[in-house]
Formats: C-alpha cells, structure tokens, sequence
C-alpha cells in the first residue's frame, strides 16, 4: 500500500528503479497491467506513469476510471469525454478507424471491471492501431498477447 508522507503527500508503490523500468516497458510495448491486491495503489502507480508519459504520446494519454461494468459502448463513450485530449465526440460511430491513425496512451484504471465484449474489442484495436498502448490497473492481468505485467 502507498505511504502518506508528512505533510499529506502520497509515496509510490514502486521504487524509481520499478518505475523508471515501467515507463520504459510502457514506451516499448503495447501492453502494461499493473496487478495487486488493492485497487489504491495500482490506481495510484498508473496514473503518475500516465501523468509522466502523456508529453510522449502526440494525442496525450487518456484515463478512463472503471467504476462500473463497462461494455463497448460504455468505454467509447468515455473515451470520447476525456478532458484535455482530443477524442472523438461523445457517440463516434467509428472508434476503431478514429483510433487507428491516433498515438496515444489508454489507460484503464479498474480494466477488472471490462465485459469480455470490452476486452475482445480492445484485442482488435491493438491490430487496427499501432500507435496505442494501453496501460490498465486490475486484480488480474488482461490476458492479451503482448501483455507485459507488473504485481504490486
């Protein structure tokens, strides 16, 4: 579990040697899970990779937190209202083709909570999109061929 640090700040779960071999793992592969027990500091690792990698990624990095069972439609849908990076409006008919010409980080903090539907299709875009990575925070891996898997 993540340590509080006088003054409130929160240490990782990882040291820097981890984390600096995570964001190169990120840069380098297509898929990262981060697994563990306990969902805060799994949350907690993924989103400060994703906060020091967005600059690397032209369309930036985009955090959907799962906080429910999401289908496909739900996490298009998600995808499309993420703050600060240009997704395609809310409903884009197309994903996949919008995604395909994109390089960008995905990550999906809570990927536990993904319908087998979600994470077929998510198989499919990493072929139609070579320039996604995905970086997904779970009590379990995502099983994906090019998956590469950190336990907390």
């Amino acid at each position: 579990m993540p340590t509080r640090e006088p003054g409130g700040a929160t240490t990782l779960p990882a040291t820097s040697d981890e984390l600096s071999r995570l964001l190169t793992a990120v840069r380098r592969g297509r898929v990262l899970t981060v697994t563990g027990r306990f969902r805060e500091p799994r949350s907690l690792l993924v989103r400060e990779i994703a906060a020091r990698l967005s600059s690397n990624f032209c369309d930036g990095a985009a955090v959907v937190a799962l906080d429910r069972p999401f289908g496909v439609r739900e996490l298009t849908a998600a995808l499309g209202c993420v703050p600060g990076v240009t997704f395609p409006p809310c409903g884009t008919a197309d994903a996949v083709a919008w995604l395909a010409e994109r390089d960008v980080l995905l990550v999906l903090d809570g990927a536990d909570l993904l319908t087998p539907q979600a994470r077929a299709w998510l198989r499919g875009l990493l072929d139609a999109a070579p320039g996604l990575r995905i970086l997904a925070a779970a009590r379990h891996p995502l099983g994906f061929p090019p998956e590469r898997v950190h336990r907390l």
